[in-house]
């Protein structure tokens, strides 16, 4: 149960640090913030502290689907309950069967957080199910865009890591069809999978490659990630990409946990560079909260998050519904 919790909040806190620099380049986050970059919480563009983005709120419906049913339409149902909530004000009528649950109808949810193309696209178009693994999905087809990722850690806090990494990756599909984008899905769910069995973070990105093909981007950017120098600079991070697309940003996620011993520091590096800063702050966050728990989290990161409480009531309900360990 800690390390769920730990992950979802973990996540969470990445999603908010990163979010207020998403789209500054590294000379312009020091400019703003200093030498170091963001040291904690800093204002977006309305003033806000801690509040997260789409991909917090997308992590949140990927736990409702799974609590509510745990198969693939049960998530794309979860999916276009977040639609709903970029595309009206407050929650709409119950005249859809899929427009059920409790997590519509919380109205902080209601706001537009940068949401990616794929995802809004994908969700608005017909989905018959998932392709065989390594072929293009059905919607989306060229898209890898690391909208898979960020929302991925609950199939690895429910599930072993097989059917983690397989479930996530179907489910990926549903508005990413581009292998590269659902294979790092899964390989993201299982390697938080391998954490929550207690797995160290090293061996569980090795039994992560075990499930890809091999040769491929997903594998090709973890391996990168791995054997990267243990160099906690923006420079260091930026060498493995700029995080918009999947396997990047999973590789400086799981470079920034690997090469920084502490928690706090860890998701500061995976926060302050020029790419998709809330994404691999989010990613970050799931990896560390679950080795570490909820105790590694900086209280005062953890007081001013937004929907603490709603994270808190998920992650409860995830741990009664995940796979015996």
């Amino acid at each position: 149960m800690e390390r769920i919790r730990g992950s979802l909040l973990g996540g969470a806190i990445g999603d908010a640090l990163g979010a207020p620099i998403e789209f500054d380049s590294i000379r312009e986050i020091r400019e703003h913030h200093g030498p170091d970059g963001v040291t904690g919480y800093v204002p977006d563009w309305r003033g806000g502290i801690g509040l997260v983005t789409d991909d917090t709120q997308m992590t949140l419906f990927t736990i409702e689907g799974l609590v509510g049913g745990g198969d693939v339409e049960s998530v794309r149902q979860a999916y276009l309950r977040w639609l709903d909530t970029q595309d009206h004000s407050a929650p709409p009528p119950p005249d859809r069967p899929w427009r059920t649950g409790s997590l519509r109808e919380q109205g902080w949810l209601y706001s537009r957080r940068a949401p990616g193309n794929a995802c809004l696209s994908g969700l608005r178009q017909p989905f018959p199910g998932p392709a065989p693994m390594g072929e293009p999905g059905p919607v989306n087809p060229g898209s890898k865009g690391c909208g898979t990722v960020m929302r991925s850690a609950p199939f690895g806090l429910v599930a072993e890591p097989v059917a983690a990494f397989r479930l996530a990756a179907e489910c990926a599909q549903i508005t990413h069809g581009h292998p590269t984008g659902y294979l790092a899905a899964g390989a993201f769910a299982a390697i938080t999978a391998c954490l929550v069995e207690g797995a160290p973070l090293a061996e569980a990105v090795r039994r992560a490659l075990d499930l890809l093909p091999g040769g491929d981007e997903t594998s090709i950017a973890l391996l990168a990630a791995s054997r990267a120098p243990d160099e906690r600079t923006p420079e260091a991070v930026e060498r493995l990409g700029g995080a918009w697309v999947a396997e990047e940003a999973l590789a400086i996620a799981v470079h920034c946990a690997l090469a920084e011993p502490d928690p706090a520091r860890a998701l500061l590096l995976s926060v302050n560079h020029s790419g998709d800063s809330d994404s691999t702050g989010a990613i970050c966050g799931n990896l560390l909260g679950a080795v570490h728990g909820t105790a590694a989290l900086p209280a005062e990161w953890l007081r001013p998050l937004e929907g603490r409480e709603t994270i808190e009531e998920l992650s409860l309900s995830l741990s009664r519904a995940a796979h015996p360990r």
